[in-house]
């Protein structure tokens, strides 16, 4: 299968020793810089994704579809394996097996589903999750939906800072018993919860929106983390140029008097100009 080894990448991460830190991406410029600077690892966040594809705010607005074929995108520019946030599978376990099929037909890596109620509940203003029962079905719904056995599955819970430590817990226990490669914990505030975490399950773990306490890599690696996330900077930081280039040049400086922009070697790497050209002159005669 074509994206089997950027699948199996992935799972050497999971099986080592080691604790990573990936590189956060989200289109194909993203993807290719992250890959030639060495990371091992992209992550393609729901957050992300719905600033990128719709320049909406994360609150489940954007579809699987737009989704996926962000991903696809993002397959086809870079090698560099990628895990995806599919945020709750989008819809019910039904869904969510859909959303495994669609995925991993995108070339994505692996995924995480969660256990979050989405879109919001009416009425509600504070973050819900879904009951255990559901949440082992959307696990064993995206287990079922996989045809590619590489493809790496991730059971995800932030119940850690919505309802309770202890919840999170025996949630991650049920969704480990359901065969899921790795456990995904968002809201884990100090390592005595962490280390409650480590000691209560046996899956690869994986930290998302970890605090300062938690941010030493040898740490993190004893505790069986072997992916931990440093949020969603990259994006942030080209929001943060556009804004300034275009400002620039609302306000009447010059193109050239720009500050800040790529070169064009960088620009040359980005595209894969080499590899264009060399192809245009095995294709289509052109001198290189």
């Amino acid at each position: 299968m074509a994206f089997r080894s950027r699948r199996e990448k992935l799972r050497l991460i999971l099986s080592g020793s080691a604790c990573i830190h990936p590189g956060s991406v989200y289109d194909a410029i993203s993807i290719r810089i992250a890959e030639d600077l060495g990371f091992p690892l992209g992550m393609f966040g729901g957050s992300v994704a719905s600033l990128a594809v719709l320049g909406d705010p994360d609150v489940t607005l954007i579809t699987l579809t737009e989704l996926a074929e962000q991903m696809r995108r993002m397959s086809r520019a870079a090698v560099l394996p990628v895990l995806v946030d599919a945020d709750h599978g989008y819809g019910n376990a039904l869904n969510v097996r859909r959303t495994v099929q669609e995925l991993e037909a995108a070339g994505a890596a692996g995924l995480t589903i969660e256990d979050t109620l989405l879109p919001a509940a009416f009425g509600e203003a504070r973050t819900q999750l879904i009951s255990l029962e559901e949440g082992v079905g959307k696990m064993k719904a995206a287990l079922d939906g996989r045809s590619d056995a590489s493809l790496v599955i991730m059971g995800r819970t932030g119940a850690a800072s919505i309802t309770s430590i202890e919840d999170a817990i025996r949630r991650a226990q049920a969704y480990e018993a359901t065969g899921v490669d790795a456990l995904f914990f968002t809201g884990i505030k100090s390592r005595a919860e962490l280390e409650a975490v480590a000691a209560a399950t046996r899956l690869p773990i994986v930290l998302g929106g970890a605090p300062e306490e938690l941010s030493a890599l040898d740490y993190l690696a004893g505790q069986r983390v072997r992916i931990a996330l440093q949020g969603h900077a990259p994006i942030a930081a080209a929001t943060q140029a556009v804004y300034e280039t275009q400002k620039a040049l609302r306000e009447g400086t010059a193109p050239k008097a720009l500050r800040g922009l790529a070169s064009s070697d960088l620009t040359s790497r980005v595209m894969r100009e080499a590899d264009v050209k060399a192809r245009s002159a095995d294709f289509l005669g052109l001198k290189k």
